[in-house]
């Protein structure tokens, strides 16, 4: 039988979660790549996005746990290092190339079963593609010419047709993101990229990593944020779940206020000493593994975060593109920033308060937007966006 739930309070709860996601300390990862690579490995992944109105997510991500953050970074430890790669996760990310086993038995259900997503794409147009990367290297869109344009039957389509076919042969791990240029992307053949393609993870194995990668991230997890946007996976999970529960590897967890959301954490993560509540401030990305799972934000931190880019302007609280700004563990503000790259700074287009912070929090969250706007010039200077 499980063991009787441990009740935490919403701010010992909150506190475990700042903690796994490492907001709590300045620099925890250190810096330069070997940083870069150890950040996306404890997190398990970086979204990647499209909006640049200020740095690109997955940049901001990196940034908010490495003060010294150089794009440069990222770049190295994906196409020279070959340490992380591109994939799905419960949206495009970066993930540690030591976790591509537990991917490939996903490449290999597209493989069997092509989303319908890519339209009428045909195994001769693969074959063709695959032929031409072997003779002419790794490719871009850009570099690839001599397609015949078509019309778009998507507003994220392309109208390229080979865009479609590099993206299915990317799902499917015939081919691997080599390299990024913004949001172009060079596709180099998976095998010539990272040499044998690694042994499939067993299904146990692949639901393994599910538990331990939130477990890790998360310090206190719950189905649904094991399994964000990722239903069919809750069974198993559940049942791994159960069975450490026996072995005492996990604890049910209560969180105050949430008494009717079952929720786990492992022993050790519970009996740590609480030390001293986070106190640093950040200018978060919309998209940070702390924002992005809207219930379990306003379920630990009470705050209800819009993401209001696709909403007509007339309809929107908090902004085009608001950033929620942690202050130590509350979220106190909503700003919707704006990059003038030709003028070099940073515009606050909203400012969103949620509570009165006084004027030593004011100049703390100054300070933060300062560092914050520094990071947005120097990658505007060095062109990368």
């Amino acid at each position: 039988m499980p063991r009787k739930p441990i009740t935490l309070s919403q701010n010992r709860a909150r506190h475990l979660w700042i903690r796994a996601q490492r907001l709590d300390s300045a620099a925890p990862f250190g810096d330069g790549p070997a940083a870069t690579l150890a950040a996306i490995a404890h997190l398990g992944y970086v979204q990647i996005d499209t909006i640049n109105v200020i740095e690109r997510c997955h940049h901001h991500i990196l940034f908010s746990r490495i003060p010294g953050y150089r794009r440069a970074d990222l770049a190295q430890v994906q196409s020279s290092d070959k340490s992380v790669f591109e994939y799905w996760t419960h949206a495009l990310s970066y993930v540690p190339t030591s976790d591509l086993p537990f991917f490939v038995p996903t490449m290999k259900q597209y493989r069997d079963t092509p989303s319908r997503w890519f339209g009428s794409v045909t195994p001769d147009e693969v074959k063709k593609m695959l032929k031409r990367l072997r003779r002419e290297g790794p490719l871009s869109i850009r570099d690839i010419g001599d397609d015949e344009l078509v019309d778009k039957d998507h507003p994220w389509a392309s109208r390229k047709p080979s865009k479609r076919v590099l993206e299915m042969m990317f799902f499917q791990g015939l081919v691997t993101v080599g390299a990024r240029q913004g949001m172009v992307k060079t596709y180099d053949l998976m095998a010539r990229h990272f040499g044998a393609a690694p042994k499939a993870a067993t299904p146990r194995q692949v639901t393994a990593y599910q538990l331990d990668r939130a477990l890790r991230s998360q310090g206190v997890v719950s189905l649904d944020s094991i399994c964000h946007l990722d239903a069919p996976s809750k069974k198993a999970v559940r049942e791994l779940i159960d069975s450490r529960v026996r072995r005492k590897l996990l604890v049910p967890v209560v969180i105050e206020g949430a008494e009717k959301v079952p929720h786990w954490a492992e022993p050790e993560t519970i009996a740590a000493d609480a030390g001293e509540p986070p106190t640093l401030v950040h200018i978060l990305s919309p998209f940070d593994p702390l924002i992005i799972q809207r219930k379990r934000l306003k379920l630990f931190f009470g705050y209800d975060h819009l993401f209001e880019a696709y909403l007509p302007a007339a309809k929107r609280q908090l902004g085009y593109f608001a950033l929620p700004v942690l202050m130590g563990d509350r979220v106190v503000a909503a700003f919707d920033l704006k990059t003038d790259r030709a003028a070099k700074k940073l515009l606050i287009q909203r400012a969103t308060w949620l509570e009165d912070v006084g004027a030593e929090g004011r100049t703390a969250v100054d300070e933060a937007l300062g560092r914050f706007e520094a990071f947005q010039l120097e990658g505007s200077r060095v062109g990368v966006v």
